[in-house]
């Protein structure tokens, strides 16, 4: 049913968008190159006391970074869920000192993304995000609460992790719930997960008949696998 919904919902959002609907149907723009992550910013010159600082590496194609938003399509209750495996980034930690640890920014790359639907996945790309001028997903975090003063291996840490999320060219702040466990001395893996409001990034979802309503709220989710650099 889905299959049949979609193909006519997207006409009529075609056809309301005028002119515009070449551009929301049209094929989505490739990831220009693989993604690389953007080095962790140390902070202070290094000391015997950092010297066990290691960098951890987001292992792009095994992490995943996803969203999820609820809609009524067709009369009944359906979830979009959104999901790339282009992910990017670093963090800096001693693991005799983890409430020093440090983030990098985190990057998406947003023409990566998916749906269960081919012709969702253009609208989304084209028209919502329009990846074709705004590849890139960015988190900066600035603020972590929760780090704990010892770590141990296998224990599943809670944290909140505030910093600069940036949409399209909207950028404003939000804090991510995210649990963090040190699989090995070598190994880190977490999940951190935020709701956002699409209005406040100016995100605009086209309405159309079949479609009787989405929400305004969007998660945001990271899965990510992160390995000690070499």
């Amino acid at each position: 049913m889905l299959e049949k919904v979609l193909p006519i919902g997207l006409l009529a959002i075609a056809v309301a968008v005028g002119g515009a609907g070449y551009v929301a149907l049209k094929a989505p723009a490739q990831p220009s190159a693989s993604i690389q992550a953007i080095p962790v910013e140390l902070q202070g010159a290094p000391t015997a006391e950092t010297a066990g600082t290691k960098i951890f590496v987001i292992q792009s194609g095994t992490s995943t970074a996803s969203f999820s938003v609820d809609e009524i399509l067709a009369g009944s209750p359906n979830t979009v869920v959104g999901t790339t495996s282009q992910v990017a980034g670093q963090l800096a930690l001693d693991p005799m000192q983890p409430d020093a640890a440090q983030l990098g920014t985190i990057l998406v790359n947003a023409r990566g993304l998916v749906t269960d639907d081919n012709q969702r996945n253009r609208m989304i790309q084209n028209f919502i995000l329009s990846t074709g001028n705004f590849e890139y997903v960015s988190f900066t975090p600035t603020v972590v609460n929760g780090l704990p003063t010892s770590l141990s291996l296998g224990v599943e840490y809670p944290l909140q992790i505030t910093g600069q999320l940036t949409i399209r060219d909207v950028t404003s702040d939000v804090t991510f719930d995210a649990r963090v466990t040190p699989v090995s001395t070598t190994e880190v893996r977490g999940l951190a997960r935020v709701s956002i409001s699409s209005q406040a990034w100016g995100i605009s979802i086209p309405r159309v008949p079949l479609v009787a309503s989405v929400s305004d709220d969007v998660r945001l989710d990271l899965n990510f696998v992160a390995i000690a650099a070499a």
